[in-house]
């Protein structure tokens, strides 16, 4: 048992380490047109499945209530939390369309879309990806290795690795960076 322990975390730090020196620059402009969207008064929506329809209701909340500075809300919606919105949709037309439907009604042009795909691909994340571009929103995607979203996000961030549970410890770690950062922008903490 051991052996797994220290293993998983080496691993865990080998993907991180490797992610963000290959990143460092990206994750900076990311957080420079996320702070300069919310000054702007656009907002974040976040979408994903699983695992990472958890972690967009984690970064909502960073965003909405604070991180690490004292200071006023910022608006970032989970497009994952309200029950009879995706049940409706998904009973109605199609689990597809989850997402979809709720940023035809929340997105405006300017505003920022952060798709998250461990696999790059799922339907329901490409689909609303792809309509956010029609609008004229920001899409930044966060992914594995492989997958549409790798290309059709404006900022693509692509973990290097095959173990779900890798990218998502990547995922989480780069979304409090740039809540962190984007607040110290907006807030000069």
């Amino acid at each position: 048992m051991r052996h797994i322990i220290q293993q998983s975390v080496e691993d865990s730090i080998t993907v991180k380490k490797e992610f963000f020196t290959r990143n460092l620059g990206t994750i900076e402009a990311c957080a420079n047109r996320m702070a300069d969207a919310l000054k702007q008064g656009k907002k974040i929506l976040l979408f994903g499945n699983g695992g990472s329809a958890a972690d967009c209701q984690h970064i909502a909340a960073e965003f909405v209530n604070r991180f690490q500075i004292e200071r006023k809300p910022l608006p970032a919606i989970a497009l994952t939390t309200d029950t009879s919105i995706i049940t409706s949709i998904g009973n109605d037309y199609a689990f597809e369309d989850i997402f979809f439907k709720q940023l035809q009604a929340l997105g405006q042009k300017g505003d920022i879309a952060l798709g998250i795909s461990t696999s790059g691909n799922s339907p329901n994340v490409v689909k609303t990806v792809l309509e956010a571009k029609e609008i004229g929103l920001l899409v930044v995607g966060f992914s594995g290795k492989n997958g549409r979203l790798k290309d059709l996000s404006d900022i693509p961030f692509c973990v290097d690795s095959d173990t779900t549970a890798r990218i998502q410890e990547v995922h989480i770690l780069l979304a409090h960076i740039l809540c962190d950062l984007t607040e110290r922008i907006l807030f000069h903490g």
